[in-house]
């Protein structure tokens, strides 16, 4: 994972994600964490999942693996998922609905394609997420709530789709349930479209799924795949380079570092280390109807 050089006065880095492969030719880019910045607001994990055509027969399977001391947010472009988890959530993602998975004191959970999608193939394009949560909830009890597509708020104008997946933005709140201060919104815009990125939340970054994008009045530009970064307090007015679709990302910064190893964060290393025995022990609840897992890696 490298930065992009860049001279706009607004930037404060632009990162470009690293190809993670999971197996079977289906990789992930992975723009969070990385060694030039750890985590943005409490976002402390960034996945892009595709795009990919699945064939007939062929699919994707995140076997059984524990979490603790986050919530996981899953959100589908095209295409859909299978999350089971060991408090014995079974649900069905597809484009434009919301996972969110608190793991609090610890969960296990797997995603897969669906029976019947794996059957016929299909497109698969989405974004997993990690907010790491405050101190005083990283013991908070495990648990999985979904929101449908219908219930995400969502508001157009001048050539801007605007739709706010969790936290708050220009005017709206989602019905997710966040344990601090967050942004975390999806916009589309058609060619030309202006979006002014206020400076409401603390830090804030923009994820570019597709298309071309400047800071208006001044000199460079970012693209897709790219992570930018903005400078706290600056207004910002983004305008697309033909259609553009970005994702924006942030909140308020978490007061402690944060530890990462696998799947845990805390803010506790010696936490961290528990996490790893009781999942070599088998300590970890299980997911029903699961006998597969991903064993805790050296």
């Amino acid at each position: 994972m490298t930065l992009r050089e860049t001279v706009i006065p607004a930037v404060d880095m632009i990162v470009l994600p690293r190809v993670h492969d999971l197996g079977d030719g289906f990789e992930v880019r992975r723009a969070l964490p990385s060694m030039h910045r750890r985590m943005v607001g409490p976002f402390i994990f960034c996945d892009q999942m595709g795009p990919v055509t699945l064939t007939a027969g062929q699919g994707l399977d995140v076997r059984p693996h524990p979490h603790i001391g986050l919530a996981t947010v899953t959100y589908l472009l095209e295409g859909e998922m299978m999350h089971r988890d060991s408090l014995g959530s079974v649900q069905v993602i597809r484009p434009g609905a919301v996972n969110w998975m608190t793991a609090g004191s610890g969960i296990v959970h797997s995603e897969r394609t669906p029976t019947q999608t794996r059957a016929t193939g299909g497109p698969l394009f989405g974004l997993q997420t990690w907010v790491a949560l405050p101190r005083e909830h990283e013991e908070t009890a495990p648990a999985f709530f979904h929101h449908a597509a219908e219930d995400i708020p969502q508001a157009e104008a001048e050539g801007i789709t605007i739709r706010v997946v969790a936290g708050q933005s220009d005017g709206m709140t989602s019905p997710v349930q966040t344990f601090t201060d967050t942004l975390y919104a999806d916009v589309v815009m058609a060619d030309g479209a202006r979006y002014q990125l206020n400076a409401e939340h603390i830090e804030r970054a923009v994820y570019v799924i597709e298309g071309t994008l400047t800071v208006e009045g001044q000199e460079g530009g970012f693209a897709a795949g790219e992570l930018v970064i903005f400078k706290p307090g600056v207004e910002i007015i983004l305008r697309a380079q033909g259609p553009a679709r970005i994702m924006l990302i942030g909140g308020e910064p978490l007061p402690e570092a944060r530890h990462i190893y696998w799947n845990f964060v805390s803010s506790s290393k010696d936490r961290i280390e528990q996490a790893k025995a009781d999942w070599r022990a088998n300590r970890f609840a299980h997911v029903p109807g699961e006998t597969e897992f991903i064993p805790l890696p050296a």
